[in-house]
């Protein structure tokens, strides 16, 4: 048998379970697949690559992406490549590429404009056409975010939907499936998501299940009312039937760090009851969204321009206050990670503790202030978690990995502001910390949880293992030398310690070094 790449002497971990017994394999690809493990001494390639002290596995599925955007800016992808990402589930926290109808567009148009995206789309099958044309270094799968499907029908109304509302939204979300979209997602603290009630999302979790679907969601509160959130995504899970995916599981703020028993109760029961349900995680212990999530839910009624003239009202801005939590402590974990001016830079990087200081200014006039000149758009960085409580969640058999970001690239559009390092570090952490260093599980089951359960909990069809006739996604990677790089002052770093990735066959990653090669395909 002749091949294109003929992978020999590494020890491969397929990906298959948890417990999967690694196995000193030869490995044959030929095209885009696997066409052969074990012994193939007599196998003949174009390129022989001696894996000699290397684990070789299946490319990593990063079960919470948001590279709606970036990837269709600049395709290359690098931040994920680099660590072994070759899948990334995106459409996550209720925002997706599509649809985007009527408010929903405007509301996104901002995002477009930093990237520099002058393309137009308002569906699916319009966006996956413009990815496939612009070319992208890793397989993309979606799924269909609530917040796009409810502003496209309602905007940005404080509401429960009425009936034509609710067929609107019902018409979208078939058609976001049918066109390829993989599940339901709902972002609960943000707008116009932070306005559905429980009734609304169990209604479109019913049609989702239908069609086999998942439905994942960052639920109604990941701090004080993280209890009351669990149950609720256990209820829709329930009345729906269908599975349930809670994203980048966590217990914020200090008071709240005691609740993990708790809530691994709460999904335990669950799964005991019949629910099949999972989460994911990041290995660090602060977390990133926009600035302006600390505001009040009702500041954003309306979309941007209103939540804008609330926030320049000062008599609102009072009202906003009196709603907004007080402690020094709070404000004083967040970090700045980027903002559109060239006038507030500075400030990318550093403690809202240090920025009010050199300000002289409250936090809360401080954010106002801000998020006033910077017409919304600044990102932050909220170190609000505790180490303990992450390695448990981590340790679970149903948390995935699954870093929260979007791809970005070392140069270029999307090499901007001090993003959170979990967009280059997430994959080699966990093997390199976490498993080589504190060995809080094996090297199997870190991949099984990077890998195969992620395709097996989200239908991902002949990607998720390392064996004869699959895809050929694969990552290569030193197993005493694999760490992350990346941090909070110097986020654009590449990972040490992995050597190879393969993406449908074509490396993507070679000694190292990029390629700059665009296989991905799109998963629908």
């Amino acid at each position: 048998m002749h091949c294109d790449y003929l992978i020999k002497n590494g020890t491969v971990i397929d990906g298959s379970a948890h417990d999967a017994e690694p196995l000193k394999a030869d490995l044959a690809v030929k095209g885009d697949r696997i066409t052969a493990v074990g012994n193939l001494s007599n196998v003949t390639a174009e390129k022989v690559l001696d894996a000699k002290g290397y684990f070789v596995c299946p490319g990593f599925i990063d079960t919470h992406a948001h590279s709606e955007f970036t990837l269709l800016a600049d395709g290359r992808a690098e931040g994920k490549i680099c660590q072994g990402v070759t899948t990334e589930i995106n459409g996550n926290c209720g925002l997706s590429a599509a649809p985007l109808y009527n408010q929903a567009f405007e509301q996104r148009q901002k995002d477009l404009e930093e990237f520099n995206i002058k393309e137009r789309w308002n569906n699916f099958s319009e966006y996956f056409a413009l990815l496939k044309k612009r070319g992208l270094a890793v397989n993309f799968m979606t799924l269909a975010g609530h917040g796009n499907i409810r502003a496209s029908v309602m905007g940005y109304a404080g509401r429960k939907p009425q009936k034509q509302d609710m067929k609107g939204m019902l018409e979208l979300l078939r058609d976001a499936i049918n066109s390829g979209a993989g599940g339901l997602s709902t972002g609960l603290i943000y707008p116009p998501g932070v306005y559905a009630e429980t009734e609304e999302i169990i209604e479109l979790a019913k049609e989702t299940a239908l069609h086999g679907c998942i439905y994942t969601s960052h639920m109604r509160s990941e701090g004080d009312m993280l209890l009351e959130a669990v149950e609720e995504a256990v209820r829709i899970g329930f009345e729906s039937k269908i599975r349930v995916h809670i994203s980048h599981l966590k217990t914020s703020g200090g008071k709240n760090w005691g609740k993990l028993t708790d809530v691994l109760k709460l999904i335990e029961e669950a799964g005991l009851k019949g629910l099949k349900i999972s989460c994911d995680r990041y290995p660090y212990t602060a977390g990133s969204t926009d600035l302006d999530a600390v505001l009040p839910a009702w500041v954003y009624e309306g979309g941007r321009g209103e939540e804008m003239e609330r926030l320049k009202n000062s008599e609102v801005r009072e009202k906003i206050k009196k709603e907004m939590p007080h402690s020094k402590d709070y404000y004083g974990n967040i970090t700045i990670a980027s903002v559109d001016s060239d006038k507030n830079k500075w400030m990318e990087g550093k403690r809202f503790s240090d920025i009010c200081g050199a300000l002289g200014k409250s936090s809360l006039e401080f954010i106002f202030e801000l998020l006033i000149e910077e017409d919304l758009r600044v990102g932050a960085i909220f170190f609000s978690m505790n180490e303990d409580n992450l390695k448990n969640i981590l340790k679970q058999p149903y948390t995935m990995i699954g870093s929260d970001s979007s791809a970005r690239c070392f140069n270029g559009v999307t090499a901007k502001g001090k993003p959170h390092p979990r967009g280059f570090g997430s994959f080699p952490r966990v093997l390199g910390r976490y498993v080589r260093n504190e060995g809080i599980f094996s090297i199997e089951e870190a991949v099984y949880k990077m890998r195969g359960l992620p395709a097996k909990t989200f239908g991902i069809k002949q990607r998720g293992v390392i064996t004869e006739g699959f895809s050929a996604d694969i990552v290569i990677f030193d197993p005493d030398r694999i760490k992350d790089k990346a941090s909070f002052d110097s986020p654009f770093e590449k990972p040490e310690g992995i050597y190879y990735v393969f993406v449908n066959g074509v490396p993507v990653l070679w000694e190292g070094e990029l390629t700059g090669k665009l296989p991905g395909r799109i998963i629908a």
